[in-house]
C-alpha cells in the first residue's frame, strides 16, 4: 500500500485571483460543496483580510463542509491571522496558512527586511496563528528562488513555533521537474524537525510544467498537492487538479501512492468552474478537453474500436464524462429525471430539481432526443441562489442584412412586467441594448461567446457573457442556454445583470 497524498484545492482563493474568474457568494458555495463532494482534503476558501466579502465567503463555506478541513490565508500578520481565525472559527476543521516571502528579490525590493527580519516574523506570526488552532500551515514565498540553506532554516524556525504543514512554492513557475525535486530533498534531508510537518508544493505553471514539479514533488517525498479545478490561477494558472490526480491513479505502479479523491467527479467540477467563471477549457486540454477521448486518425480509431487500451489509458467514465443518452422525452416522469441526475453525480435540493425539470419540459418540447449534456447545461442554466431579479417573459427581433435589427424584449420585474424596444446593428446587440433600457442602466458587454452543447440541428446554444457597469466595477458572467441562439444570449445577458445587482 503506498502513500496517501493529501490534495489542497485552492481554486477559491489563487483560481479566482485568475482575471476573470470571479465568483459571487452562491457560487463560491456550490463550488466548495462539489470539492467535499470529491473529498478534497483541504479547500482553501479564501483571503479573510482582502475583504469584507472574502471573509463573509469564507465563513459561510466553513459552516456548509462538513468534511474537508476549511482554510484560509493569511499574511505573517496578526491582523491576517486573526481574520482568518474568526472567517473559519465555526467549521469542523479548520486551518490558517500564513505565508512570507523568502527569495532575496522579494525580501530586498518587496518586503524590505533583512533575512533576520524574516525569520523573527516567521517565529512570531506562525505562534500567534497557532494559539488558535493546531492545524498550521506554513509557506516560503518564492522558495524556489530563495538561498536552500536560508529556506531550511526559515522551515525550521515555523516548525519550532508550531506548524504543522510546510510549503514549498515555485511561485513563478520557474523550476524544471529534476530541480524541484532535488530542491524538496534538500529541505528533506538539511531541516531540523522536518519529520513533525507534512511537506506541501504549490507550483504555477508559467513554464507548462506545474503538474510535473508536483509530481516530481511528490516522488521526493511531498505529502501535499496544492492545486486548482482547470489548472486557472495567475498568470498562467496553477497545476491542474484532474492532472496531478489522474496521474497518481493511473500511475500508482510508478509513483507508489494514491489519493482519496472521487474521480468520477471530475468532469462535473471542471464544468462547473467552466460554467461559473465563463472561461472554456481548451479542447485539449488534459483529462476533461473536448477532445481528451476524441480519436481521428484512421489508425488510431481502427485501435481503439479493437481494444480501446490501444489508445486509452484512461476511460471517460474513470473522470465521470457521460457517454449515453439519456431517455428521457416529454412524457417522462420526475422520478426517472431524478434518477438520471443522481447518476450523472448531481446532489440537488428539492426546489433546485423543480426549476431544473420545469426547465426539462420546456427543452423536451423542442427536442426529440435530450442528451446527457443537454441535461448538464440545463443544470448549470439554473441559478444557484435560485434568485431572479429579473426574468425573460418573450422576446420579438427584426433582422436581416437590409434592415436595421430591432428587438423587443418583455421582462418579469417583480410583480412588473417591462417592455422595450431598441434598434442596433444586430439581434444581440439590440436585444442587450434594450434590457439596458429595461434595468435603466448602460451595462458594458466585456465579452460575448457562443457555442453549441451537443451536435445535430436541434442542439442547444450556450452563451456567455462578461458584463461590468458602466462606471466601473465588477466583472460578472453570465449563461444562458436554449436551442435558439438569440434566446441563448438573452439569457445570458440577464443572469449576468442579476449577479451584477447581487453585487452592487
Amino acid at each position: 500500500m503506498g502513500r496517501t497524498i493529501r490534495i489542497f484545492d485552492t481554486t477559491l482563493r489563487d483560481g479566482e485571483q485568475s482575471p476573470g474568474c470571479s465568483m459571487n457568494l452562491n457560487e463560491k458555495i456550490e463550488v466548495a460543496k462539489q470539492l467535499e463532494a470529491m473529498h478534497v482534503d483541504i479547500i482553501e476558501a479564501g483571503f479573510a483580510i482582502a475583504s469584507p466579502g472574502d471573509a463573509a465567503a469564507i465563513s459561510a463555506i466553513a459552516q456548509h463542509v462538513q468534511d474537508s478541513v476549511v482554510c484560509s490565508l493569511a499574511r505573517c500578520a496578526e491582523k491576517d491571522i486573526d481574520a482568518a481565525y474568526h472567517a473559519i472559527k465555526r467549521a469542523n476543521a479548520a486551518r490558517i496558512h500564513v505565508f512570507l516571502a523568502t527569495s532575496p528579490l522579494h525580501m530586498q525590493y518587496k518586503l524590505g527586511m533583512t533575512p533576520e527580519q524574516v525569520l523573527e516574523s516567521i517565529a512570531h506570526h506562525v505562534a500567534y496563528a497557532k494559539q488558535y488552532m493546531a492545524d498550521i500551515e506554513f509557506s516560503a514565498e518564492d522558495a524556489c528562488r530563495s538561498d536552500k540553506d536560508f529556506l531550511c532554516r526559515t522551515f525550521e524556525t515555523a516548525i519550532r513555533a508550531g506548524a504543522t504543514t510546510l510549503n514549498i512554492p515555485d511561485t513563478v513557475g520557474y523550476m524544471a521537474p529534476e530541480e524541484y525535486a532535488a530542491l524538496v530533498r534538500y529541505v528533506t534531508e538539511h531541516t531540523e524537525g522536518i519529520e513533525r510537518a507534512v511537506l506541501s508544493c504549490h507550483c504555477h505553471n508559467d513554464l507548462g510544467m506545474a503538474a510535473a514539479n508536483s509530481l516530481a514533488g511528490v516522488e521526493a517525498g511531498i505529502g501535499q498537492i496544492e492545486c486548482t479545478i482547470n489548472g486557472i490561477g495567475e498568470r498562467a494558472g496553477n497545476a491542474a487538479m484532474e492532472e496531478c490526480v489522474m496521474a497518481l491513479h493511473v500511475r500508482r505502479d510508478h509513483y507508489n501512492a494514491d489519493c482519496k479523491i472521487d474521480t468520477k467527479q471530475i468532469y462535473r467540477a471542471s464544468r462547473l468552474i467552466q460554467t461559473i467563471t465563463g472561461v472554456p477549457a481548451a479542447p485539449t486540454k488534459p483529462i476533461i478537453g473536448a477532445n481528451a477521448f476524441a480519436h481521428e486518425s484512421g489508425i488510431h480509431q481502427h485501435g481503439v474500436l479493437a481494444n480501446k487500451e490501444t489508445y486509452e489509458i484512461m476511460t471517460p467514465e474513470s473522470v465521470g464524462i457521460p457517454q449515453n443518452s439519456i431517455v428521457l422525452g416529454k412524457h417522462s416522469g420526475r422520478h426517472a429525471f431524478e434518477d438520471r441526475l443522481r447518476e450523472l453525480g448531481y446532489t440537488l435540493s428539492p426546489e433546485e430539481i423543480d426549476r431544473v425539470f420545469a426547465k426539462f419540459k420546456l427543452l423536451a418540447d423542442k427536442k426529440k432526443s435530450i442528451k446527457d449534456r443537454d441535461l448538464e447545461a440545463l443544470v448549470g442554466a439554473v441559478p444557484v441562489s435560485g434568485e431572479e431579479r429579473y426574468k425573460l417573459l418573450d422576446f420579438v427581433i427584426n433582422s436581416g442584412n437590409s434592415i436595421t435589427s430591432t428587438a423587443v424584449i418583455r421582462i418579469q420585474y417583480g410583480e412588473e412586467t417591462r417592455e422595450r424596444v431598441a434598434a442596433s446593428d444586430g439581434p444581440i446587440n439590440a436585444a442587450f441594448r434594450a434590457i439596458n433600457k429595461i434595468v435603466g442602466q448602460d451595462i458594458v458587454l466585456e465579452d460575448y461567446a457562443l457555442k453549441a452543447m451537443t451536435d445535430g440541428e436541434d442542439a442547444q446554444g450556450e452563451a456567455i457573457v462578461k458584463i461590468s457597469p458602466e462606471e466601473g466595477g465588477p466583472i460578472v458572467t453570465g449563461r444562458g442556454v436554449a436551442v435558439d441562439v438569440i434566446e441563448a444570449s438573452i439569457k445570458a445577458y440577464i443572469n449576468g445583470i442579476n449577479k451584477l445587482m447581487m453585487e452592487l
